[in-house]
């Protein structure tokens, strides 16, 4: 308890899954979370949770892809809390479709929301956590930033670009002795509400809200049977090192990938 007291964290995409994992494990130590989404119901659902637990958030609407929303949601963090010292860029999505039939405006919204969410994030967010006395920015890619996955070129093609432009921000934060570290987090397979979107044998958005009629939902654990540990992760096995990744225990580390994927990757 108490691995990151006293300080102030924002989590994008907070309404569920991975995000919500982290705003409850950050709150759990100590952290005062201002959690966002655009997911109205699941972000009051995460706040529920947290007071439940006796833990201390605030929440705003966010699109991630509005430069503009950023800019205010990063003003009322300063006025309402006074300070920011982590920043966990969380908020995306996926769409299956191989690169001959993907649609142009699907590969375009994955960029918008998984690389320009970031992009906004950091922009934005790196000076409030600067002008703080310095902090951690927390970007989630996936293994899909380190490997390359077959119906998910796009994907594939953002998250690799998350892990990259990490690495140039932590570069950027280091010489300019901001005090501010950067690292990506790289999840596996976790099971999370997501897969109950997804179409066994399909290739419909991942952030699809409506399962097409008479496909049965994906079974995370059976698609996690590819991986070396032959189970799913849960989102607390993330939430475990982003709160590491926010407190000073990872003081030495910026510009850093942290691949938790049951052994995925080791192959």
């Amino acid at each position: 308890m108490g691995r990151v007291s006293g300080k102030v964290a924002l989590v994008t995409g907070a309404g569920s899954g991975i995000g919500r994992g982290a705003v409850l494990a950050l709150a759990a130590e100590g952290a005062f979370v201002v959690a966002t989404d655009i997911d109205d119901k699941g972000l009051a659902e995460t706040a529920d949770q947290v007071k439940a637990a006796g833990g201390k958030i605030a929440t705003h609407h966010q699109d991630v892809t509005s430069e503009a929303r950023w800019a205010e949601v990063i003003e009322a963090i300063k006025k309402d809390q006074g300070a920011l010292h982590i920043l966990v860029n969380n908020a995306g999505i996926g769409i299956g479709a191989d690169i001959f039939t993907m649609a142009y405006e699907d590969w375009r919204r994955q960029m918008s929301i998984n690389v320009d969410g970031v992009f906004f994030g950091v922009k934005h967010g790196i000076p409030l956590i600067a002008a703080s006395g310095g902090g951690s920015v927390i970007n989630i890619s996936s293994v899909a930033g380190l490997q390359g996955a077959a119906g998910l070129a796009g994907y594939c093609a953002t998250k690799g670009a998350v892990r990259l432009f990490t690495k140039a921000v932590a570069l950027e934060c280091a010489q300019a002795k901001m005090n501010v570290r950067v690292n990506s987090v790289h999840p596996g397979i976790i099971d999370t509400a997501i897969w109950q979107k997804i179409p066994q044998g399909g290739t419909s958005a991942l952030g699809t809200d409506i399962l097409p009629e008479g496909a049965n939902a994906v079974d995370a654990n059976a698609i996690a049977q590819m991986a070396p540990l032959a189970y799913a992760g849960l989102p607390s096995d993330i939430a475990a090192g982003i709160v590491f990744l926010a407190s000073d225990e990872s003081r030495y580390m910026t510009g850093s990938e942290l691949v938790i994927d049951g052994g995925i990757t080791a192959r």
